[in-house]
């Protein structure tokens, strides 16, 4: 029997049995009561006890509970932030005989997850993914409903319960691509000790599970050769006698150099290991092997056999090599030298194929891009659509304000806002979420153009038109002209710089003042984000990582991005039937590209214009007819 004390303190009685005095105040808290520590100290004082006398009424002989952390409750000097001591709050709206609920409610909203969930059988990292979605009374729950409870989390909000998901998560536990230290956009030369790491979030090329999975460092002959094909795609003037047709962009670049990681990674693969790879050593592998027919095909059907269906990327993935021996264009055809490092590989590449191309490496290019040709209309014609990209979001397109629905999110965001007296880094992370969700919904950019944005605080000179396009970057500046917040982002910026809808104009937009919009951007600028750089070099993006041991670098990646809008919908956004909080039902964890579909809908929705549409995600009519 859970007990509580009486005047004598000697006297234990079963909680629940109020004096008459008690029970005459008990029942309700003053409106005008908000805080947690004055609501507690309140009804301390009007029952005329001490902490002491709390401790003793709610706190079992068995247990060991400091009296003094109820002192510091009740002085607003801590707060419960475990679930011990959430427990102890609920003992004490008993003991005072409050509806249940209402001191918690009143308690400040936590930067962090309430400590000390039992979990048995979980890991340390799954334990803080999963402690912040448990309700706070999990401990006090059946075994049975809190196996429930784990199962519904880890199925709904950590894995996202989609086909493709289920199938992500099981890939990426076992790694296998190569990686090009030092290899990427702009470097001539690679340098040990740094990588490529991004690639364009967007949902007409398909994302991909094994993408940033690499494991091991590509041998120095096979990352001089990346570093050749890349200066070759992306350096202003072509080597004097070769031609070609066509640059990459910095995300095609890096785009391309993790989708050839990933197939030379898979060559290299044990055939034993999980992944099943053909097991190639690592030093015979060479990007002329790319020739080759049979390496190809064995490819595309370990992806076949590893996914279970042909998709879009193996289409991908041909024509890259298709462009690369192109006549007079394609870099490998340029490249002959690169037959001499081939090595046979049983079931792969004959001695005698080698011997052939070695004699006649233009004719090895001719039948392997007529091979591939031939290759791509096969797969085209039974290729399947593995990511329904609106699937997470399905809830927000079916209501008549898609944008509406999905503003529910900022609104959570702003309720359940930390402290920022006492928990002044995590209010300045959720502001951070509000103004990626609302910027995201008012600008509908890609990710790359939205985690790019550039910054310039009022007061200071904004940077030019000149200068952005040199960065390729927009900016977020104060407008005296329109007195408002204004984005500017260059044309050359954009994926699609060459579309009909820019015209060689730059993207401009200011920024309405809804739901205090303006009021979180300056406060933001003027106090969080020196909070989370921590010291740290400003990178002058707006959205800043928090800057801390495990994580010295601000600026963010396209994994880093993508990971903090993914938080936060597991955070705000998913409706958790057992703790309360989330604002939708039925939405599933997602990326920042997801936004560009919900602006779009919604105004086919309210206007049924695609011209309209296409305006707010920078794109053309026809794009949007086509994917929407």
């Amino acid at each position: 029997m859970e007990l509580h004390g009486t005047d004598n303190p000697g006297q234990k009685t079963p909680i629940g049995c109020l004096t008459a005095e008690q029970g005459a105040f008990s029942s309700s808290l003053p409106s005008i009561v908000n805080a947690f520590h004055e609501a507690l100290s309140g009804l301390m004082d009007r029952a005329g006890e001490t902490y002491w006398d709390v401790h003793r009424a709610v706190v079992r002989l068995d247990e060991s509970f400091d009296p003094k952390a109820i002192r510091a409750w009740a002085k607003g000097e801590k707060a419960p932030s475990t679930v011990a001591s959430m427990e102890i709050v609920r003992r004490i709206e008993r003991h005072y005989g409050l509806p249940e609920g209402e001191l918690v409610s009143r308690l400040p909203h936590r930067a962090r997850a309430a400590k000390g969930h039992l979990l048995e059988g979980v890991t340390a990292s799954e334990r803080r993914r999963l402690a912040w979605h448990l309700p706070d009374n999990f401990n006090a729950l059946p075994q049975e409903q809190q196996e429930h409870i784990i199962e519904w989390v880890r199925r709904v909000i950590i894995s996202g319960s989609t086909d493709y998901r289920r199938f992500q998560a099981a890939a990426t536990k076992h790694r296998y691509a190569i990686r090009f230290p030092g290899v990427a956009y702009g470097r001539s030369e690679p340098s040990i000790g740094q990588a490529a790491t991004e690639a364009e979030d967007d949902a007409s090329t398909g994302t991909d599970p094994d993408l940033q999975s690499g494991v091991v460092d590509a041998p120095p002959h096979l990352t001089m050769e990346m570093a050749s094909l890349v200066r070759f795609k992306t350096s202003t003037l072509t080597a004097f006698g070769l031609r070609r047709n066509g640059v990459w962009g910095e995300e095609t670049t890096s785009q391309k150099i993790e989708h050839l990681g990933l197939m030379l990674g898979a060559l290299a693969a044990s055939p034993k290991a999980a992944v099943r790879g053909y097991g190639v050593p690592l030093q015979h592998l060479t990007l002329g092997l790319l020739v080759f027919p049979g390496v190809w095909d064995w490819y595309v059907q370990w992806r076949e056999r590893r996914r279970g269906f042909y998709t879009a990327w193996e289409i991908d993935m041909l024509r890259i090599a298709l462009a690369l021996t192109r006549q007079e264009t394609g870099w490998l055809r340029q490249h002959g030298q690169l037959v001499h490092r081939v090595r046979a590989i049983p079931g792969l590449v004959t001695p005698e194929e080698i011997e052939r191309a070695k004699a006649d490496w233009d004719g090895a290019c001719d039948n392997f891009f007529k091979h591939a040709t031939s290759r791509v209309k096969e797969i085209q014609r039974v290729a399947r659509v593995h990511r329904d990209p609106f699937e997470p979001i399905m809830p927000v397109l079916e209501a008549p304000s898609p944008v509406g629905e999905y503003r529910k999110i900022t609104e959570e965001i702003l309720r359940r806002m930390p402290d920022p007296c006492r928990y002044p880094r995590a209010a300045a992370e959720a502001v951070r979420s509000f103004l990626m969700l609302r910027l995201g919904l008012h600008l509908g950019l890609r990710q790359k153009n939205l985690r790019q944005l550039m910054v310039c605080p009022r007061g200071q000179t904004p940077r030019s038109e000149r200068q952005l396009e040199d960065l390729k970057r927009g900016e977020l500046r104060w407008s005296d002209r329109d007195d408002g917040w204004e984005v500017l982002i260059p044309s050359v910026a954009f994926k699609n710089a060459h579309s009909s809808y820019f015209g060689s104009k730059p993207f401009r937009l200011v920024l309405p003042n809804l739901g205090g919009l303006y009021e979180h951007i300056d406060t933001y600028i003027r106090r969080d984000r020196h909070l989370l750089l921590a010291g740290a070099p400003d990178p002058g993006t707006f959205f800043i990582k928090t800057v801390k041991q495990s994580s010295t670098d601000p600026a963010y990646d396209q994994t880093t991005f993508y990971e903090a809008w993914r938080l936060t919908i597991q955070r705000y956004g998913i409706y958790n039937p057992f703790t309360g909080r989330g604002a939708i039902k039925g939405l599933l964890p997602h990326g920042p590209h997801n936004v560009r579909d919900v602006l779009a809908t919604h105004i086919l929705k309210q206007t049924g214009s695609y011209e309209q549409a296409s305006y707010a995600i920078q794109d053309t009519p026809e794009m949007v007819q086509h994917h929407y």
